[in-house]
């Protein structure tokens, strides 16, 4: 008779704790904005050669969020040169990144690099017009899939319950990454 008691009021205590973790709101997780400096300016500086003909060197990377797109946006200085010649030139890049959860990593990275701005110093418009598209594989390469951000295991779980990241919100000094219970 005593096991049956304990065993129906450990199955009382499992039920309610269930409920309890069902009761569980959303967590937010804040991701300022400098760990995000931090997590880019660490692929820097970069140096590729692209077609055999064009020097590509990138400096100084510079975040910052766009809420209005929920995108990242990083910035950089560019030197662009001949490998047959000491002549370079100067200029930036922009590329921007949406951002997203990659479950096998349990981080945040960037996915949808999209070249906004590829400004060259003592270069033609048509010239510069071409580069934009080295300017995108130089964007896939150094920015796709990378990650700015690693959960810790602890994160996932609060109050007995599991949660998992449900939403990314952008905001001007940092990211908010809302946690749900999982269901």
């Amino acid at each position: 008779m005593k096991s049956g008691v304990k065993r129906w009021a450990l199955i009382a205590l499992l039920a309610l704790l269930t409920a309890c973790a069902s009761l569980l709101g959303p967590r937010e997780v804040d991701v300022p904005l400098a760990q995000l400096q931090d997590a880019i300016a660490n692929r820097f500086p970069f140096n590729n050669r692209y077609l055999e003909l064009l020097d590509i060197y990138l400096t100084n990377p510079r975040v910052s969020l766009q809420p209005n797109t929920n995108r990242i946006l990083t910035s950089m200085d560019t030197s662009i040169g001949l490998p047959f010649s000491d002549r370079a030139w100067k200029g930036s890049l922009a590329i921007s990144g949406q951002l997203k959860f990659d479950a096998a990593r349990n981080a945040l990275v960037l996915s949808e690099p999209r070249v906004e701005n590829f400004a060259v110093n003592g270069l033609d418009s048509p010239y510069a017009n071409k580069l934009t598209r080295i300017g995108a594989l130089v964007g896939e390469q150094l920015l796709k899939d990378l990650p700015l951000y690693t959960f810790q295991p602890d994160q996932f779980r609060y109050g007995g319950a599991s949660f998992i990241p449900t939403k990314i919100t952008t905001k001007p000094n940092g990211l908010v990454v809302t946690f749900e219970p999982a269901r």
